[in-house]
């Protein structure tokens, strides 16, 4: 290890894959290497769709023994989902998946006793089927429930099985829709009307705090030596990608890509008016007093389903076949609900288009232009809307995540948008994830010092619009009637 540099563990969960990345951190410096990747299958029982949370747990371990000596382990993952514990620590069984269709018909049942309006007043939370609060009310009258001592979302159960300290991270907090944005604490009053049990939760904590320090069984599965502080970082995954974006000033948009696109801006404040609640945007909160205002899209899970169905064709030479074919020709609406669940993407796709009268993409170049023209005018609409909800205007559009290696997507991104796409880094949230820890041990300093560090190392690529924005114009009124 070079002299001034420091070493961090970060545990990156995705839907479909885990990893442990392992960062170094100088005074001008910042590196990250992959030391272990897992896989993320969940299972469909009886009952419906689970997390195999311990074979997650599992990789985890593997990756830290992979990564060496560190001097701190951080946690982030997919958000909303938890684990139930018992009155002795015990796991009461996988936790489900966000996609089980338990939460289906679910919301119309809250909105009865909190009328969706008063919610997105006191949460600012957008309305998802998953939302925590929706998988609480659905869980209501369980036998799990009724046994459950403690509840934990994925990143802090997994903390907790590695240091035996509970703790319910804020970032993560803020996506369960029981959480009030102007306070950054509880939503007590939507709690209580929902008889839903706040003390269900371990105490709150923030980025940067210390979640305790790994157990001696862990040090000696892992080949560690103690003592390995875990640190508490964004561990909601788009708080820390939304952290490592590499920008310069306020006068941004972002969006983070994965199986998901979460597209919106960095606030000061949250935005709580009914016009936003109806626009979708949501009010998750972020590092250092921040608000993620954002739209969820459905993202690249689109082409991974697509994908899948066509047996694992070469991505690359299916992006250029792609690429020859004519623009906008078909758009389907990539927030649709319709899209949510797994399995027969490109026929729920070409039924898209058939039932609002577009040409029919039949190849999978063709279905794939389609997702991702799709994906662009997404992208657009929710930076549109952002600026207009939020009254603030931004000269730049930053991609951070695995779709910056998607050169087709941020290209037509910046088309669509009229502002140059600035993509990269790839591996946002792990760096955002390091970059949190080191901040915790006086490493790097404020966000914006983090950023600065951000563009003096990473490879950033810039692609400028191309053409006028009248035809994406065009396309978005057509999707609109449709």
């Amino acid at each position: 290890m070079r002299a001034g540099v420091t070493s961090y563990a970060a545990v990156d969960l995705g839907a479909s894959s885990g990893r442990v990345m392992v960062g170094r951190v100088g005074p001008d410096s910042l590196e990250l290497s992959e030391v272990h990747r897992f896989p993320n299958r969940p299972v469909r029982v009886p009952e419906g769709l689970r997390w195999d949370v311990l074979g997650l747990y599992a990789g985890v371990l593997a990756g830290l023994r992979a990564a060496g000596p560190v001097d701190s382990v951080g946690i982030d993952s997919w958000a909303v989902d938890y684990g139930l514990l018992d009155a002795d620590g015990a796991l009461l069984g996988n936790p489900v998946h966000y996609r089980d269709s338990r939460t289906e018909g679910v919301a119309e049942k809250v909105w009865a006793t909190v009328p969706a309006e008063e919610l997105y007043a006191a949460t600012g939370l957008q309305y998802a089927p998953f939302n925590t609060l929706y998988q609480l009310a659905a869980a209501r009258g369980s036998a799990q429930l009724a046994r459950a001592e403690r509840l934990l979302l994925i990143p802090d159960l997994l903390a907790y099985w590695l240091t035996g300290e509970q703790g319910t991270e804020l970032t993560n907090a803020s996506t369960t829709q029981l959480i009030d944005p102007r306070t950054r604490d509880w939503a007590h009053g939507v709690a209580e009307r929902l008889g839903i049990d706040l003390d269900l939760f371990a105490p709150l904590r923030r980025p940067g705090d210390p979640a305790g320090v790994l157990r001696p069984e862990v040090l000696e599965e892992t080949g560690l030596t103690g003592p390995v502080p875990v640190t508490a970082v964004g561990s909601h995954d788009t708080a820390s990608a939304v952290a490592a974006v590499p920008a310069d000033g306020e006068r941004f948009a972002y969006i983070c890509t994965g199986t998901w696109s979460l597209a919106g801006l960095e606030l000061h404040a949250p935005v709580l008016t009914e016009e936003s609640r109806a626009a979708n945007f949501t009010n998750e909160l972020g590092l250092d007093g921040t608000v993620r205002y954002l739209r969820n899209i459905m993202g690249l899970w689109l082409l991974q389903e697509c994908v899948r169905a066509w047996g694992e064709p070469d991505l690359g030479a299916l992006l250029l076949e792609a690429a020859e074919v004519p623009a906008l020709r078909s758009v389907v609406d990539a927030g649709d609900a319709a899209f949510l669940a797994p399995g027969r993407m490109p026929e729920r796709i070409a039924d898209a288009c058939r039932a609002s009268g577009q040409p029919v993409p039949v190849s999978p170049a063709e279905v794939t232009r389609c997702i991702l023209d799709s994906l662009a005018l997404a992208h657009r609409k929710a930076v549109e809307d952002a600026q207009r909800l939020a009254g603030q205007s931004v000269d730049v559009v930053h991609i951070v995540g695995g779709g910056t290696r998607n050169a087709l997507l941020c290209q037509l991104t910046a088309d669509a948008c009229g502002l140059p796409v600035v993509a990269g880094p790839a591996e946002a949230a792990a760096l955002g994830n390091v970059l949190v820890q080191a901040r915790a041990h006086g490493l790097v300093g404020d966000l914006a010092g983090m950023r600065r560090l951000l563009v003096r190392t990473q490879p950033l690529t810039r692609y400028e619009p191309r053409g006028g924005t009248q035809r994406w114009q065009a396309a978005q009124a057509r999707l609109a009637r449709a």
